[in-house]
């Protein structure tokens, strides 16, 4: 099409986009050659009425002919002219942008690798392209992947770039060039863009100075058949035992709607194996898989298709993902505000737990308690603790069926800052004293409740609730541990249906915004389904409130099989969750679990004291041990950016796994330890989402004034350029006539 219209009007469309229109003919010949043809025209049309054999539809086709003519006589007597800016001969520099990253030896469809055009195109004596570059302007080349720098010529290129980082790219070379005269700069790329820093940074100064970017894509935008596995997420630490529910996406193009295996391996140890439904070519599908996590320590857990006949990228087979298994035993408060069977199942469904200590405080009588499960005889010995630092020795809170006028407002906040501050968790359950029913509506634990605290149902002149339900798991049940109840995925639903009804006292059918639900209960009797597990996120910590008030039921109903150990599994697996993801007041990650050997990583410590009050004056050291077990002592420096977050850079040079100690002290008392590991291995970053990604160049082109071209259309890139108007530039003119 571009050529049509270039032999019809002499040039391609693109110089008419950056080019001004104008009539060459002077003002007053214009003004004459108008007023003739109008009576020129006038003069045509007549023979639209004239008499003859022809009919009045001929006669004005031939009149309608003439003035078309006519007309495009008189503009050609007016001289059309197009006006144009361009680049003054070897006046301005270009700066040219190749993508050095792993993905450019990808080899397409086509059997060729994607740096094999670079070389086509940029290769001195043996490219036309780059003649006529160099003929027009002062060229200047970079290499880029996960960072930019100069280069001579297209030798220097090793293709051993670990990722790509296109804003940095550009940032880098319009510096670099800031002091000369710029008329673009050209990026030949296949766009596989994996640095999370936005392109809009880059691309708002490159609009304000006037550069236009000119992409080249290259790359097949497709690459089949291939497999991908997405981005797998565990939690950061775990209880030694706790199950895992993990979604693994998969992507494939070319392979239809085949089955393959999902394989998740501790090491050579497979933890499960999941048989995956590949949808249509490009629509992703979810696999969730569930395993347990054994033996104490860090474990990286690999994700895994075996690779399949034919596929173009392998390494984007597998991912990794490390979860810290941790065997200590977390300690859960739970109070309870009246004897009940609940505590004694509760306890007996945790007993064999050696990672749980359930600590109850049940209240017997008025100012009388029962204690069961403390570590000492002082622990709880004045009932429930009046300070932050006794409370927050707990990494879970459970509260049953006790008003809140039984604490004090020191307290109830306790309770709150419990969840936000210290990142507990906290589980209410139902009961008569629990929810509105116990007057907590306007006190600050409300907020951290995840349902919506109505009107109470029972009082003064109020009959008081009661409802018989059977519980329902939700979609977002389906798919969560604590309702799995050890049953394959499929049979979660059955197991459910086989338990009997329980009771509910609190009517509770609404959850705040941020909630969860993952349990509803349905009542015979019909009504409002009521919410009977749901959870949110609070502040650091969580909050879970589980309204029925007799659980033990589904251990102790008569329908119920001796056998069946979902009572148990369901307490078992509440009471981890609550715990889960709870801080240390010392913890310490890295922004990077998996890094190449020489690779910079940033390590970062959070201290606290034992209220969880950030510190910024305590002495942290990591020490770091390499895989052979040579150990290096570094000082942890406070950022100053956030309280009590401490940093330091590390670059380790040996291939497998670091290990990682954070100890902190302040004025030579111990406020605690924790610890992480590293991974240092080769990077595959760059065999994922490696197909060509069009647009986000086309994007970068269209948003600082250049185009997009494929490697099929490139020649008209060197004349595009010469007309962007940018740097050194002079007016022509180019008649059109």
């Amino acid at each position: 099409m571009d050529a049509i219209f270039e032999f019809l009007f002499k040039f391609r469309p693109a110089v008419f986009e950056q080019g001004e229109f104008i009539l060459g003919a002077p003002a007053s010949t214009r003004l004459w050659l108008g007023m003739a043809g109008l009576v020129a025209a006038s003069a045509v049309a007549t023979y639209t009425i004239a008499r003859g054999r022809s009919t009045v539809a001929e006669r004005g086709v031939m009149a309608g002919l003439r003035v078309a003519l006519l007309g495009l006589i008189v503009f050609c007597l007016m001289q059309p002219t197009l006006v144009l800016s361009t680049v003054v001969p070897q006046q301005n520099f270009v700066g040219v942008l190749v993508d050095d990253s792993r993905s450019m030896s990808l080899v397409d469809a086509d059997g060729t690798p994607r740096s094999d055009f670079i070389a086509e195109a940029f290769t001195p004596g043996e490219s036309d392209l780059l003649t006529q570059l160099s003929e027009r302007f002062v060229l200047r080349f970079f290499r880029f992947s996960d960072s930019a720098r100069r280069m001579d010529g297209i030798q220097e290129m090793t293709l051993e770039g670990r990722a790509t980082d296109i804003a940095g790219a550009l940032d880098f070379a319009r510096e670099e060039l800031a002091g000369v005269p710029l008329s673009a700069l050209v990026m030949v790329s296949d766009g596989a863009d994996n640095d999370s820093r936005p392109l809009t940074e880059a691309l708002v100064p490159l609009q304000a100075a006037g550069v236009p970017v000119f992409t080249v894509g290259v790359g097949d935008e497709v690459v089949e058949p291939d497999i991908e596995l997405g981005r797998v997420e565990l939690p950061r630490r775990v209880l030694e035992g706790s199950t895992l529910m993990v979604d693994v996406v998969v992507t494939q193009n070319g392979f239809g709607q085949r089955t393959v295996p999902l394989v998740i391996q501790d090491e050579d140890r497979i933890l499960a194996e999941e048989t995956v439904e590949l949808g249509p070519d490009g629509e992703p599908v979810v696999a969730r898989v569930a395993f347990q996590v054994e033996d104490s320590g860090s474990r990286r857990v690999d994700f895994s298709i075996p690779t399949q006949d034919g596929e173009r990228v392998a390494r984007n087979n597998r991912r990794s993902a490390w979860v810290e298994v941790r065997g200590q035993t977390d300690k859960v408060l739970y109070l309870e505000g009246e004897p009940r069977p609940q505590v004694k199942f509760m306890r007996r469904a945790v007993d064999e737990d050696e990672n749980l200590q359930l600590v109850v405080l049940q209240r017997t009588a008025e100012n009388k308690f029962l204690r069961l499960s403390v570590s000492d005889s002082t622990e709880l010995q004045f009932g429930f603790p009046t300070t932050r630092e006794e409370l927050y020795r707990y990494r879970g809170l459970v509260i049953g069926s006790v008003e809140a006028s039984f604490f004090t407002h020191d307290q109830l906040q306790m309770i709150a800052d419990f969840a936000s501050e210290r990142g507990g968790g906290v589980l209410f359950l139902g009961g008569h004293d629990a929810f509105a029913e116990g007057g907590w509506g306007g006190t600050p634990v409300e907020e951290v409740m995840p349902v919506v605290l109505g009107e109470a149902q029972a009082g003064p002149g109020r009959d008081s609730y009661f409802a018989e339900v059977k519980a329902n798991p939700t979609p977002a049940g389906l798919a969560h541990p604590t309702v799995q109840l050890d049953a394959e995925l499929d049979g979660v639903v059955a197991r459910w249906d086989s338990l009997p009804p329980v009771t509910v006292v609190n009517r509770l059918t609404e959850t705040r915004p941020g909630a969860t639900t993952l349990l509803t209960g349905t009542s015979a009797s019909g009504g409002a389904d009521q919410v009977l597990l749901t959870f949110q996120r609070y502040g650091r910590g969580k909050a879970i409130a589980f309204t029925t008030q007799d659980s033990w039921l589904w251990q102790m109903h008569a329908d119920v099989p001796l056998e069946d150990m979902s009572h148990e599994v369901l307490w078992q697996q509440m009471l981890r969750w609550l715990v889960d993801g709870v801080p240390d007041a010392v913890s310490v990650s890295t922004d990077q679990e998996r890094v190449e050997p020489g690779e910079a990583v940033r390590l970062i410590a959070t201290v606290s004291d034992s209220t969880y009050i950030e510190m910024n004056d305590a002495a942290v050291t990591a020490r770091v041990t390499s895989p052979t077990g040579v150990e290096e002592e570094l000082p942890v420096e406070w950022t100053v950016e956030r309280d009590g977050e401490y940093a330091v850079e590390l670059r380790p040079t040996e291939l497998g796994d670091y290990h990682v100690e954070i100890t902190a002290t302040r004025d030579g008392t111990p406020m605690g330890s924790a610890s992480t590991y590293l991974h240092v291995a080769p990077s595959d970053a760059e065999y994922y989402a490696s197909a060509r990604r069009t647009p986000l160049l086309r994007r970068i082109a269209d948003e600082t004034g250049g185009r997009f071209y494929t490697p099929e259309a490139v020649e008209d890139l060197p004349e595009d350029i010469t007309i962007s108007g940018a740097g050194v530039t002079l007016v022509e003119e180019h008649d059109l006539w």
